[in-house]
């Protein structure tokens, strides 16, 4: 049996503010593997966010433990997680968080110009990148000169450029009418059926029927898991 490609195991987070304590997560334990399209659900303020920050290493536990590629994360220096959320992990966000005065193929090519990869060899990542998610012919256009479905599929591609080893999207098909939505959800599907794995937080339940498991939140902890059949 492979190891899974990303282990949470107890993992606790706690915020403290002015004397209060907040347990957004509470002993969760996850398993996704590799090739597997994971959706998170659950109601506003259930800890899906956060849990979602510490896959992305945007955030660390306040206990248990985190492995991602069968290494653990605790302890890696914040340029090691920087690099790991570089090279690793693709971010698709519900707000697109596209840079305004960067074009389409800038704002796509920028996760890859930190890795010192030549410029070829981005030129080649990117165009495929734009032409996965059917946006080649607006290159050279600014996120503004493109509809919320458009600027998301900009999204997906600049997360999927680096081929990362995962791809988290936080709600995204949040900011879009239902038809934008339905498109964007089809190009996770595809990529899910070209091998992406891919780890989605949605409080929609028609889209969180297109993951293959369907992972509960309430309350901060795990409620229910259920295996999609479609």
């Amino acid at each position: 049996m492979s190891e899974p490609l990303l282990r949470l195991d107890s993992v606790k987070k706690v915020f403290y503010t002015d004397e209060v304590e907040t347990h957004a997560l509470s002993g969760i334990h996850i398993e996704i593997n590799k090739g597997e399209f994971v959706s998170i659900a659950g109601p506003s303020g259930c800890g899906k966010s956060t849990l979602l920050s510490i896959l992305g290493l945007l955030d660390s536990p306040s206990d248990g433990e985190y492995l991602l590629n069968n290494k653990p994360v605790q302890g890696l220096s914040l340029s090691d997680r920087a690099r790991i959320r570089n090279r690793e992990i693709g971010f698709i966000f519900q707000s697109f968080n596209l840079i305004g005065d960067l074009t389409v193929y800038e704002n796509v090519e920028l996760p890859l110009t930190y890795r010192g990869m030549s410029a070829g060899e981005r030129k080649q990542r990117v165009t495929a990148a734009l032409e996965k998610v059917g946006m080649a012919h607006r290159a050279k256009h600014l996120p503004s000169q493109l509809s919320g479905g458009q600027q998301q599929r900009v999204a997906v591609a600049r997360a999927v450029v680096g081929d990362p080893l995962i791809l988290l999207a936080d709600e995204p098909t949040g900011n879009l009418d239902s038809t934008n939505g339905d498109a964007v959800m089809e190009l996770l599907r595809e990529l899910h059926r070209n091998g992406a794995t891919i780890c989605m937080v949605t409080h929609d339940a028609r889209f969180a029927r297109h993951a293959d498991r369907s992972i509960h939140l309430f309350d901060g902890r795990v409620v229910e898991e259920e295996h999609v059949n479609h």
